[in-house]
């Protein structure tokens, strides 16, 4: 073979691969940019839902204890945000919202609470029913930024 010709066959294998190069280096940086952003988007949409759902729990939660007949509206927006999250959360996450729409239940058929018991349930901490639940979503929230990194 021809020196020239081999000269010319490196430069073209060389000049492919180092296009080659930088193609797969763009496509990796573009793949982890999405991913990020993608994961930016989950975290933010799950902390929308996870608010909305402190805010009607907690609402259908007063309406309990003042009161025996349910707020089936309130309900029914519960469940279908404990539903979402059966989706969208983790396992624990979602057992967690599923307790509290069932103590709120429970909580409806129980008696009315005067505000001396509800003082009471202050004191002794019973009336925190989210508490759990708040610490399910702080671990996925730190489960999810683990895997960012």
């Amino acid at each position: 073979m021809n020196a020239s010709v081999i000269s010319a066959l490196a430069a073209l294998v060389g000049a492919g691969i180092g296009g080659l190069t930088s193609v797969f280096a763009s496509w990796l940086t573009q793949r982890t940019q999405v991913r990020a952003e993608w994961r930016v988007h989950e975290r933010a949409r799950l902390q929308d839902l996870y608010r909305d759902f402190i805010e009607e729990a907690t609402k259908c939660y007063v309406d309990a204890l003042q009161h025996n007949e349910p707020d089936l509206a309130g309900l029914g927006n519960l469940y279908a945000k404990i539903s979402r999250m059966r989706l969208q959360s983790s396992r624990q996450v979602a057992d967690e919202a599923d307790m509290i729409g069932r103590k709120i239940v429970d909580t409806y058929l129980a008696p009315d609470k005067t505000f001396f018991e509800i003082r009471e349930m202050l004191e002794n901490g019973s009336i925190d029913i989210l508490g759990k639940f708040s610490d399910a979503c702080r671990a996925e929230f730190e489960s999810l930024r683990a895997q960012q990194f």
